[in-house]
């Protein structure tokens, strides 16, 4: 990590800049004293859509009688709705 002042930060900002881009941090001083550090962002890279159909098959597979008798046993007496909201018809 590089210390510089304001000043220098005005006079060389393009080769700041360009330091920064290629993952140099900066701390920038002002009359002496750090107030500012200047570092690259975190990129985030997106994943295809074979990434993604990768990281969905290797998702463990989810036991439906399994997990309704989970919400059962936690939710005890509550009452419930056991229709499917996707089968109902609208209007």
């Amino acid at each position: 990590m590089k210390t510089i002042s304001q000043r220098e930060f005005r006079d060389n900002s393009a080769a700041v800049m360009d330091d920064v881009a290629a993952g140099e941090t900066y701390r920038i001083t002002h009359n002496g004293i750090e107030v500012a550090e200047l570092r690259p962002l975190t990129r985030r890279c997106r994943p295809s859509a074979e990434q993604l159909v990768a990281r969905h098959l290797m998702l463990p597979r989810v036991d439906y009688a399994q997990m309704r008798a989970e919400a059962d046993e936690v939710f005890e007496g509550e009452e419930r709705v056991d229709d499917d909201p996707w089968e109902r018809e609208w209007g």
